[in-house]
């Protein structure tokens, strides 16, 4: 466990949690537009919006405990969801589907900035296990961007 005591540690689960945030508030959107969706491409979008919801909430947990595990708390309600997450709320359930393709591309690449800038974050706090984990997430995050701006070509 790092020095929790450490300012670059606190700045690194700040970040953490702020990442989990995002998977939380992505999740729901995902599985908002994976319930809504309508059109042509229907059973297409319905199931790549399914295949990308399991996988962000199966990094879930993962997260969550990477913060613990700095000796850190995670968050602990939807309203610090809401508070520390990047992903634009969207309660309409009347988007076209290409509406929909394209926030949810430019959530999945927002969350791909806010990881690249954590790399120096656990840099700083010498967090060699959460630098190596960012690089996986960076990559499921990125392929997420590349799959859905292929279909908005």
């Amino acid at each position: 466990m790092l020095d929790p005591n450490n300012t670059s540690t606190t700045a690194m689960v700040s970040a953490i949690n702020g990442l989990l945030a995002d998977h939380f508030a992505l999740y729901v959107k995902t599985k908002n537009f994976h319930w809504h969706v309508k059109g042509p491409r229907f059973r297409d979008l319905h199931v790549l919006f399914d295949e990308q919801a399991i996988e962000i909430r199966d990094q879930i947990d993962a997260i969550g405990e990477r913060a613990r595990k700095l000796g850190g708390d995670t968050i602990t309600s939807i309203g610090m969801i809401a508070q520390h997450t990047q992903v634009k709320n969207q309660d309409t359930t009347t988007l076209t589907a290409e509406d929909m393709i394209t926030e949810l591309r430019d959530d999945n690449a927002t969350m791909v900035s806010r990881l690249k800038a954590m790399k120096d974050t656990a840099e700083q706090a010498g967090d060699n296990a959460t630098d190596g984990l960012i690089d996986d997430w960076t990559d499921m995050a990125e392929e997420r961007v590349w799959f859905l701006n292929s279909i908005l070509q």
